[in-house]
């Protein structure tokens, strides 16, 4: 398998040309911030050897001062090149990071959002953040900082090294002496820092995971006293990850320090070698100075190539993390066929088993029929299957035996937006987002009227309410609504689904949390919705269904029992039990 950078250089296709111009202004930039060192080579020359020095003899020009002035023209003219090329490096540079941040973060999300059901349940939303977020603004730092100064430092190792074996070829030798324990040690330090640094990442998502679960069910925390039982969970999360990073920082921080004694080696070597050279008259005082200087160029900025190290080793343990998830393939694909606007909406499973991972099977062979414009409602005990066939419907898992058809159409045919566009969904965990409560209806259908809002919020039972509110329908409702009681995000939740005009309405438990009074207003609204339209009523408490064109028991993963209210109680069959228990018979 491709390593990370070679897998992020793929992905980056669009932007190849991008990188290569940062790269190209790069060089120059570099380049520009070695060439003053020839610039005070050639003025200790000029000191030295006066109309015989090699800017005399260039120019044609006797009067040292005359000299100094050209070379002070040159500096000038390398320093304004060097700003500019520097500026435009770093302005490309930046944008580019910027650029690849947002689309691989924004890559990662939609694709996250293509992805079945199923594939949530073995991850936590904290761990997602944490590549999302933490993991792309990683890939971001290094792409803003840390490629440039590679691309820089090896420039300067290939033209200093050239000035060096041109002008003098022992001296080069001995101060590239280091350079091998240098690259060897890169080299290691690489092997040995990526594993550690994929554990940093690791240990961040476990954290995050563990924040963001604590901080969305700090009720629960608070209702069970268990503050001080999730902060010690916290701390020793939090440890994991400090210890992950000290592991790694460990060995990072012994980098540079080995590097300095290369360094010293180089640099030494290089002062006595060339020093008695020029002693003897074999070398020019000019070249001597260059030479000095430029092995601290040489030398020095490879001292921060443990940092850049660093910095890479994160991004690439980042990196990694974020196109894994993109390789992730979604086993539920979109058909291409679209359901008309005015689609009667005839729902029919036929022969449907279906599994949770690793368990039982919790449909087998199920038929069920749902005529057009008619209410039909499922009822059973907890666990037999009820939601899993609004889930199935949804499309948010797949059969692994039989087929579900709307309208006549397999479902596996249709795109997702013609299938979930036609039907209007309310669940018993109902989900606001933080906004207003005018924004939270219009989520059901963006650009709606205010009057089609109003219209869907009086249907809903819930105007009423938000007239009551603070600022009516911009009043924030909170994260999650949490500002609101059950009931009444449950009717925010219904008009957000009438809004839609939807074909088929499917209330998973709709009014669970709303008190009696509630419930029997918001009955009476859906019976009004539900005229003309198929309805499927998922309920616990057969009172709220006992109108329903037809109820279908289910029980052991098949419907066992069709039929009216009345029918289904003469029958004497599960439905009669159940309904003798919930009225108090039994």
């Amino acid at each position: 398998m491709k390593g990370p950078l070679a897998r992020l250089w793929q992905y980056a296709g669009p932007y190849r040309s991008r990188v290569v111009k940062a790269t190209t202004f790069s060089v120059f930039n570099k380049l520009a911030d070695v060439l003053p060192e020839l610039v005070i080579g050639a003025a200790v020359d000029v000191v030295v050897r006066g109309a015989d020095s090699l800017v005399g003899r260039a120019f044609g020009i006797a009067d040292r001062f005359g000299q100094l002035m050209v070379l002070a023209g040159i500096n000038f003219a390398i320093w304004l090149i060097e700003s500019i090329t520097e500026y435009i490096a770093s302005l490309e540079w930046r944008n580019l990071a910027q650029t690849i941040e947002h689309e691989v973060r924004m890559d990662a999300y939609r694709h996250v959002q293509e992805l079945e059901q199923a594939w949530f349940e073995d991850r936590s939303t904290g761990g997602l953040l944490s590549i999302l977020n933490d993991d792309v603004n990683q890939l971001e730092r290094f792409l803003d900082i840390g490629a440039s100064d590679l691309i820089r430092t090896f420039v300067n190792v290939v033209f200093v090294g050239l000035v060096f074996f041109i002008s003098a070829p022992l001296v080069g030798v001995v101060a590239f002496l280091p350079i091998p324990l240098i690259v060897w040690g890169s080299i290691l330090y690489q092997s040995r820092l990526s594993p550690r640094y994929q554990a940093v990442r690791e240990a961040a998502g476990d954290l995050g995971a563990l924040l963001a679960n604590n901080l969305s069910g700090i009720t629960t925390v608070r209702a069970f006293s268990a503050e001080e039982h999730e902060s010690e969970r916290v701390a020793e999360a939090s440890n994991r990850y400090r210890f992950a990073n000290r592991d790694a920082i460990r060995l990072s921080s012994a980098f540079v320090p080995i590097i300095r004694l290369a360094i010293l080696a180089g640099f030494t070597l290089t002062l006595i070698l060339g020093g008695r050279a020029t002693l003897n008259g074999t070398m020019e005082v000019g070249i001597f100075s260059v030479l000095v200087y430029m092995t601290q160029r040489l030398l020095w900025p490879l001292t921060r190539l443990g940092e850049t190290l660093d910095l890479y080793q994160r991004a690439m343990a980042s990196t990694r993390r974020l196109l894994d998830l993109l390789a992730v393939k979604p086993t539920i694909l979109a058909g291409s066929r679209r359901l008309p606007d005015d689609t009667p909406g005839a729902i029919r499973f036929e022969g449907v088993s279906f599994a949770y991972a690793d368990s039982r099977p919790v449909l087998e062979d199920l038929e069920l029929d749902v005529p057009a414009g008619e209410t039909h409602a499922i009822v059973g005990a907890t666990g037999a299957g009820k939601s899993t066939l609004v889930k199935l419907l949804l499309r948010l898992y797949e059969p692994i035996q039989g087929r579900i058809t709307f309208d006549d159409v397999d479902l596996r045919d249709l795109t997702f937006e013609s299938l979930r566009g036609a039907i209007g969904y309310v669940g018993q965990d109902v989900f606001l987002f933080q906004g207003t409560v005018y924004e939270n209806l219009a989520y059901g259908k963006p650009g709606a009227a205010e009057s089609e809002i109003t219209l869907a919020a009086d249907l809903a039972e819930a105007s009423e309410f938000i007239d009551d509110l603070p600022h009516r329908y911009d009043t924030v409702v909170g994260e999650r609504g949490q500002k609101l009681s059950g009931g009444q995000r449950q009717r925010l939740s219904i008009a957000r689904a009438i809004l839609r005009e939807p074909a088929v309405l499917v209330l998973d438990e709709a009014t669970s949390s709303v008190d009696n009074e509630t419930e029997a207003a918001i009955q009476h609204s859906l019976d009004i919705v539900g005229k003309d339209r198929t309805v499927i009523v998922i309920a616990h408490r057969l009172s709220t269904v006992r109108n329903a064109d037809r109820i279908h028991v289910i029980s052991n993963g098949r419907v066992t029992e069709s039929g009216t209210h009345d029918e289904l109680v003469a029958r004497d069959g599960l439905y009669a039990a159940l309904w003798r228990v919930q009225t108090g018979e039994r």
